[in-house]
């Protein structure tokens, strides 16, 4: 039987730009697809990388087991540490504090999750807190870890963004990607069709193209410069529209867990890695200049920085074709919602995984751009709602951009989402939803959105049963952390450097 795609022609994708966006398609598409596939990745050093995609979210590594890279070799290459989630300081309100991690808390039945029973607890005065039934939230405050593939923690990672970047574009070139120096100074547009043909660099190179992956960052040169695609704002739900990145030097043991402290007109973030730490704050332009940002960051850093700030001004908002024609945008340039959740890598890898699954089969069906489209919508709208809720759920008023924060209006999702839970504790998701339902019951309850009754279904135990299901949920998570090394003990052992052989 005669193979029918032993005489395909390849077809070839162009790749416009690199850092994270660029190299994590160019190695998933050439890992996985790449058979089929001639692919070209165009950058050019003359063009800085924002560089501060730093902190991720579990399902990066399922991306890496989907390409095959080992952990230890990996965490190695990024000087990377460990992340069990995010810690929220000054959000709900001046002093508070807690932790969004990544893991279970308690145990669900068929009628209710946890926080029912947690409630029922709370009110009868027998339930500790609500993070003491989370095991990555308890190893990530007492600054624990153990992972491997094998282990049943959920966790993620921080890494160099730079070191990142190389890493995939070593892993490119051994799967037959060519990388072009360059600088686009042209897009081709077949006058027929609308379609993109070719670009052409600064150097006179013309570089044609079946497919073309629009990975410029915030200036969209393919998606939006050449195509026109349109942009939706979300300028008036996430209010911050700039940000400020320093790295500073290395400050103690690495904490487990991304930092994410409120000011007073934006937050600030602190990521920590085996070589040094990432820094920045993120503010809104209307409520303070870009030099008093500036000076609160380097006011309120751990340790000396070994760089200059940077700042740079985005749009939040999402292009509203992420695929038109024959041009996918992958990264910035298909939107940006805001850091605050750690979403950036994982919207270029959910847009990844999403393309190779509609990936044109010869002529490009209209039905699979349409539906690349309409997920691609659904998915930065979820993830919207649930960063929109730090901001709105807040009871701070002692500053001009937090009043606003609180009184602003959101969109009718969320505000059903905030009701249903202030009602009956029930928190409802589609099972395509990114952020489940720990992760809504943590930061709503963190931020002080708590519900005013529970399931019934928790009456039907008694206080003692109540008291000892509770307790011992506890006494299990504790008994399983105290087994855990430090943090800084794992790395030590886990990502040490191999023996030269």
């Amino acid at each position: 039987m005669m193979d029918a795609n032993k005489n395909k022609k390849k077809q070839k994708v162009v790749i416009a730009g690199g850092g994270s966006a660029g190299w994590m398609t160019a190695a998933a598409l050439s890992k996985l697809l790449g058979k089929n596939l001639d692919i070209c990745l165009i950058e050019s050093e003359e063009i800085g990388r924002i560089g501060v995609g730093e902190a991720t979210i579990p399902p990066i590594r399922v991306f890496n087991q989907l390409l095959g890279i080992d952990e230890q070799v990996f965490m190695r290459a990024v000087q990377g540490t460990f992340k069990l989630g995010i810690e929220f300081t000054n959000w709900g309100a001046l002093d508070d504090n807690y932790i969004h991690s990544f893991g279970t808390t308690g145990k669900e039945c068929w009628a209710g999750e946890f926080q029912h029973f947690w409630i029922a607890g709370k009110q009868k005065g027998i339930a500790a807190e609500f993070g003491d039934y989370c095991t990555e939230l308890q190893a990530a405050k007492q600054g624990k870890f153990l992972g491997s593939k094998d282990s049943s923690l959920n966790y993620a990672y921080h890494m160099d963004a730079g070191l990142y970047a190389k890493y995939l574009s070593d892993f490119s070139a051994k799967q037959g990607v060519t990388h072009i120096e360059g600088i686009i100074d042209d897009v081709i547009i077949n006058p027929t069709n609308g379609f993109i043909e070719a670009v052409r660099l600064e150097n006179g190179q013309i570089i044609e193209g079946d497919l073309f992956i629009d990975c410029t960052g915030f200036k969209a040169r393919l998606i939006e410069g050449a195509l026109n695609t349109g942009f939706e704002s979300y300028s008036h739900l996430l209010p911050c529209d700039a940000a400020v990145a320093v790295q500073t030097e290395k400050s103690g043991e690495p904490r487990p867990y991304t930092q994410s402290m409120a000011r007073d007109f934006g937050w600030q973030w602190r990521i920590p890695l085996q070589h040094r730490v990432g820094n920045g704050l993120v503010y809104c332009s209307r409520f303070t200049s870009d030099e008093d940002a500036i000076a609160s960051l380097m006011d309120n850093l751990e340790s000396p920085a070994i760089t200059e700030p940077r700042v740079f001004k985005y749009n939040t908002g999402r292009r509203l074709k992420g695929w038109s024609k024959n041009c996918v945008a992958i990264g910035l340039s298909s939107g940006f919602v805001e850091p605050v959740e750690s979403t950036a890598l994982h919207l270029i890898m959910s847009s990844i995984l999403r393309l190779m699954k509609l990936f044109p089969q010869g002529e490009i069906s209209q039905a699979n751009i349409n539906e690349y489209n309409k997920q691609t919508k659904e998915e930065m709208e979820r993830i919207r709602d649930f960063i929109i809720l730090h901001y709105k759920a807040t009871n701070r008023d002692d500053t001009p951009f937090w009043r606003y924060c609180h009184n602003m209006e959101i969109p009718e999702t969320l505000a059903h989402r905030i009701a249903l839970f202030e009602d009956t504790a029930c928190v409802c998701i589609t099972e395509t939803e990114l952020f489940r339902i720990d992760s809504w019951t943590q930061v709503m309850l963190g931020q002080g959105i708590m519900p005013k009754g529970y399931h019934q279904i928790v009456d039907n135990m008694s206080d003692d049963e109540l008291k000892r299901f509770l307790t011992g949920l506890k006494q299990m998570v504790d008994k399983k952390v105290a087994q855990f090394p430090t943090h800084q003990q794992f790395i030590d052992q886990y990502c040490k450097s191999m023996p030269i052989s």
